[in-house]
């Protein structure tokens, strides 16, 4: 008690004395720690009390001024008696980190007719120290002739007021910015901290620089045997900004006095008058090259001085110099299809003559594969550098020559001697990527059986790529929707079916799908295929089993029909025959079509009853179709014939003849008649529903009104045959008549219909009554049912149901019904007026 002492703030770089009394004036030690997990960055002597750093302290990386505890403690070794304190270490920041600069690298692209003082650039440095060593200026290293400048504070990187950038003079400048701090105290001592970084800037061409003239200074001569038009020299100018060039126009500005004139385009200058009337030996033309705008305006120009020369010997050829003096061979090494235009600058050519005047003016020409190359000048007086450019860059390709040899010939124009050289030009050439693989054709058509194995090739493709090399490597894909059962080899080009597919051409006969030949570049073609699927005679012909019953009726053919699914001809195409027949040759059948028809001697019953001499009427034919394939397939039916004469004539016996192998047809004629007679019953029913509703309220109390039994109604049947009406008009005839009698009797107050009554029987024919045979009554009810009972002409059977019933046979040949299905009509006719007469009773 009573030991202590006060709190004490360390500083970094400083050491601190804990002082401690002990009252009874015993001495004291010292102690000082940190908290658990906190590195221990000092330490104190325990006698002394001297606090001193043990490690180095940084702020940027171990921030500890508001957080870091420290506890010191004092106690006395007689008692050991403790007095603890707790404080905290503040760590004041020192000047220890550069700027550093961010985005680094600085690239930046510039036009060069961008204006001074225009700001082009902005860098940016940061620094993690506080205070004035955190904040950051800038500026340039300075190197002579400078064109920037930068704002020390913003960052931003300007031109120079009066400083302009120049495409042509210089197209790339490297500035190095340096980032400084504010300045600050490190271990004691103010330290300035920088770092710097280079900015690269592009400068990009603009229309800014005039023509330059090409192989100046430029010499011409005219000579005595000139004559009015003759070339006397031709200059040649390019845009000085090679990036986006303009054409070049040509015009002599001074020193021509008339004598002389200039091509616009190509800048031949030609002679105007005869060389007697020249008045000077030496001419200096000052010739004008401007460049021509998108609009056919005049932009910038240079001129340049041509001079002239009067001469008149002739005494030294051409000659072409080297590097190292004459030389008649020039080489050449560079890549295919360089740009058009191109100056091939490997090419260090001089031509001279050494005569004055005419004498020295001689042609250039390049001899070798047309228009691939040209020559500037194409006209020299006494000497000029020769420009070889580039006219034809398609022809220029490696795949077709691996070396180009041209001729360069130098020939005198104006002399009587035509003195000449020859030079050989020999361009070694490069290959590069330029070839797209292309395939022998645009489309491949193929052909493979059906059921071809899986696996089984299909076709084989070919693309070639002309380039040398890996470029010249082709590899195949396929693709497309009917793709989808092959495959292709990459490399072979072949073309196979998928290891799982089955191919039928009943179920699909045509595919069709794109390859794709492609380098390894990338760069590729396509082809189509197109893949037929060769139909194989695998199926036989096959008989439909429900038509081999057919009704024949003298006079008409019957058709059999087999169905063959293969699907090409001719697979799928049938022939038919006869094999056996009984009785034999008594049909033929239609090879195409199945036809089968009695030969034309048997015309009626009798000559068929003659041939069989039975009862029976079907007949039997074993009828064989066979396909047109390869090996054929054949197939057997027995049809069944059922032999009959025709049992009607006019529009209905047309019409069931028609029908009847197509019973659907029939059927649906029956039931729109039926339709029609219920939606006629619907209509009166719902209109007499309609009047007794209405009679009801008037009259409420209900009655019974019967309609009074009628007589009986006779149906005039008739003969089929022989006869004026046939069975079918007279029933039709009959139902009309019911219906107007209904109608007439729905428009009465108080209607009362008849009874139903039944049609009675047709009389037999009159051939067939006896004298004494008496009338027979009609009966309620009829029942009537025709058929064929055999080959014979025989009269159909009618039976009656009545008090008694007696069977009548008939001899004549109009009463025979042979065909059921006028039999099945007439009973379904009859059913339906029945039921329409029936139910008239009403409440």
């Amino acid at each position: 008690p009573g030991r202590g002492f006060s709190p004490i703030r360390l500083t970094l770089l400083r050491v601190y004395t804990l002082n401690g009394t002990d009252p009874e004036g015993d001495s004291v030690r010292y102690g000082l720690t940190f908290e658990k997990g906190s590195k221990e960055y000092f330490r104190v002597e325990p006698k002394s009390g001297r606090v001193t750093l043990i490690s180095e302290l940084d702020r940027e990386v171990s921030y500890i001024c508001s957080s870091a505890a420290v506890i010191y403690s004092m106690y006395d070794p007689s008692y050991l008696t403790y007095v603890v304190e707790k404080g905290r270490v503040f760590v004041t920041d020192a000047n220890d980190e550069k700027p550093e600069f961010l985005n680094l690298p600085f690239i930046v692209s510039v036009p060069e007719d961008t204006e001074a003082g225009s700001s082009i650039f902005k860098v940016q440095a940061v620094d993690k120290d506080l205070g004035s060593g955190g904040s950051v200026t800038y500026f340039l290293q300075t190197t002579p002739n400078t064109k920037f400048t930068i704002d020390g504070h913003s960052g931003v990187l300007r031109i120079k007021p009066g400083e302009y950038l120049d495409y042509e003079t210089s197209k790339t400048h490297f500035v190095t910015v340096v980032a400084k701090d504010g300045g600050g105290k490190y271990n004691g001592k103010h330290q300035v901290m920088t770092s710097s970084a280079t900015i690269t800037i592009n400068v990009l061409d603009a229309q800014d620089s005039p023509p330059t003239f090409v192989g100046t200074p430029y010499f011409g001569y005219v000579y005595e045997v000139s004559v009015p038009g003759s070339e006397i020299f031709t200059v040649f100018a390019k845009d000085g900004d090679q990036g986006n060039p303009n054409p070049i126009q040509y015009s002599i500005f001074n020193g021509s006095d008339g004598s002389f004139s200039i091509n616009s385009s190509s800048g031949c200058i030609t002679l105007t008058t005869y060389p007697i009337q020249l008045k000077n030996e030496l001419y200096e033309l000052q010739v004008k090259a401007s460049e021509v705008g998108p609009e056919n305006q005049l932009l910038d120009y240079t001129i340049t001085m041509v001079t002239i020369r009067v001469v008149d010997l002739n005494n030294h050829p051409p000659t072409f110099y080297g590097e190292n003096g004459p030389q008649n061979r020039f080489e050449l090494t560079m890549y295919e299809h360089p740009p058009e235009g191109e100056i091939l600058r490997g090419l260090k050519i001089t031509v001279n003559d050494s005569d004055q005047g005419a004498n020295a003016k001689f042609r250039l020409r390049l001899v070798g594969p047309g228009r691939v190359l040209r020559v500037v000048p194409q006209t020299v007086l006494n000497e000029a550098q020769v420009t070889i450019i580039v006219e034809n860059s398609t022809a220029i390709d490696y795949e077709k020559y691996t070396f180009l040899s041209f001729k360069l010939l130098a020939v005198e124009i104006d002399t009587p001697e035509r003195f000449s050289a020859t030079a050989d030009i020999i361009i070694h050439l490069l290959d590069t990527n330029d070839n797209t693989p292309k395939f022998s054709t645009d489309f491949y058509i193929a052909r493979i059986p059906e059921n071809s194995p899986g696996g089984s090739n299909v076709v084989s493709v070919t693309a070639t790529d002309l380039d040398s090399g890996l470029w010249g490597d082709v590899k195949y894909s396929i693709y497309g929707s009917g793709a989808d059962l092959f495959l292709i080899h990459p490399t072979s080009g072949i073309i196979y079916t998928q290891p799982w597919a089955t191919l039928d051409a009943e179920v699909k006969s045509k595919y069709n799908f794109y390859v794709k030949a492609e380098d390894t570049e990338g760069k590729y073609s396509l082809a189509e295929v197109f893949v037929t699927v060769l139909d194989l005679n695998d199926h036989p012909p096959e008989f439909d089993e429900n038509f081999l019953e057919k009704t024949m009726i003298i006079g008409a053919p019957v058709k059999v029909e087999a169905v063959d699914d293969d699907a090409e001809e001719p697979n799928n195409v049938i022939e038919y025959s006869i094999m056996k027949a009984d009785p034999e040759n008594v049909f033929d059948i239609n090879t195409s079509t199945g036809e089968i028809k009695l030969k034309p001697f048997i015309k009626s019953m009798e000559i068929v009853q003659n041939i069989t001499r039975q009862k029976d009427c079907k007949w039997s034919v074993v009828v064989q179709a066979r396909d047109g394939g390869s090996p054929s397939f054949t197939t057997t039916a027995v049809v069944k014939i059922d032999i009959t004469e025709n049992p009607l004539s006019g529009p209905m016996a047309a019409f069931l003849m028609q029908s009847r192998d197509n019973p659907l047809k029939a059927l649906g004629m029956v039931a729109g008649v039926i339709s029609v007679m219920v939606m006629v019953t619907v209509l009166i029913s719902t209109a007499m529903y309609m009047r007794n509703t209405k009679s009801n309220r008037i009259a409420p109390a209900r009655r019974i009104i019967r309609r009074k039994r009628r007589e009986q109604q006779q149906w005039n049947f008739k003969t089929p045959f022989g006869q004026p009406d046939s069975p079918d008009k007279v029933v039709a005839d009959d139902v009309e008549s019911n219906t107007a009698n209904r109608n007439k009797n729905n428009n009465s107050s108080w209607p009362k219909p008849p009874p139903p009554t039944a049609p009675v029987l047709p009389p037999p024919p009159l051939a067939n009554l006896r004298v004494t045979e008496r009338q027979r009554s009609a009966v309620p009810t009829i029942s009537g049912s025709l058929t064929s009972r055999s080959c014979s002409r025989t009269s159909s059977q009618k039976s009656l149901t009545s008090k008694d019933t007696e069977d009548r046979p008939s001899q004549s040949k109009e009463g025979n019904v042979s065909s059921a299905l006028v039999s099945e009509l007439k009973k379904k006719l009859e059913q339906k007026i029945i039921e329409a007469n029936q139910g008239y009773y009403y409440y």
